[in-house]
């Protein structure tokens, strides 16, 4: 389903098939606690595009954005204040959705998707989802899927569904149900076997081990976005 993935010809056959549906997911790179690689949004957005896409079933996800606003560049402010962390101007970030969508939109996709994991990308890819739609007046539409950022809900049925319960706050922006959804794709991405050695395999409270329990509750975090995400973008599609 990731287009970078195809050849031209496999994305040319799966939009004859029906397959009209571009997801256009943001990330970012940004520091994320002492443990957590700074990728962490495509990380997360690897397994959920992926998820939300065969859902659908006539879907492809475009390449993710992992170049985002993340603060102030020449006065660091935000992320940008911690090393590695790289920032694009919102006239750059949004420059980008704009080209990528229009392409889409130019070999045959006829609802762009714009979806986010860090709330720092949400409004540009509103703003984005507006211009594009006035412009393109109607053959084409985008959506920008605000339900997908959905960590309140994610934490609640992480809580009440799962009884996982996050007791503090370690204040190092890092948290449980991030650290299970990217340990389904690959333990090392949140340093599991450092944390193991300095014995501190957890974050706010909760152990990341046994494995198999973190991966238990990973795997059902990433069903229940799929499902909240896919409801979404199917009433969007249906309402424009």
């Amino acid at each position: 389903v990731w287009i970078e993935r195809m050849t031209w010809m496999e994305v040319r056959d799966a939009l004859a098939a029906g397959k009209t549906t571009a997801i256009i997911s943001t990330g970012g790179i940004e520091q994320n606690g002492p443990f957590v690689q700074l990728d962490k949004h495509q990380v997360v957005l690897e397994t959920m595009c992926d998820a939300i896409a065969r859902e659908l079933g006539n879907a492809l996800c475009a390449p993710i954005v992992d170049l985002v606003p993340e603060g102030g560049i020449e006065e660091p402010t935000g992320h940008m204040r911690y090393p590695g962390t790289i920032s694009m101007r919102a006239s750059t970030y949004e420059a980008i959705l704009e080209d990528m969508a229009s392409s889409l939109r130019t070999h045959g996709f006829t609802d762009i998707v714009f979806i986010g994991d860090s709330g720092g990308n949400q409004a540009g890819m509103e703003r984005v989802a507006n211009l594009l739609n006035e412009r393109w007046g109607g053959d084409s539409r985008a959506h920008f899927v605000p339900e997908f950022y959905n960590y309140d809900d994610v934490l609640e049925y992480m809580e009440t569904e799962l009884g996982v319960v996050q007791p503090q706050d370690d204040g190092v922006h890092d948290n449980f149900y991030i650290n299970s959804i990217m340990m389904t794709v690959d333990p090392t991405v949140v340093r599991l076997d450092q944390r193991l050695a300095a014995g501190n395999a957890m974050i706010n409270g909760v152990p990341l081990t046994p494995l198999y329990k973190t991966l238990y509750v990973g795997n059902k975090l990433i069903e229940f976005r799929t499902k909240v995400t896919v409801d979404a973008i199917r009433a969007a599609i249906a309402t424009n």
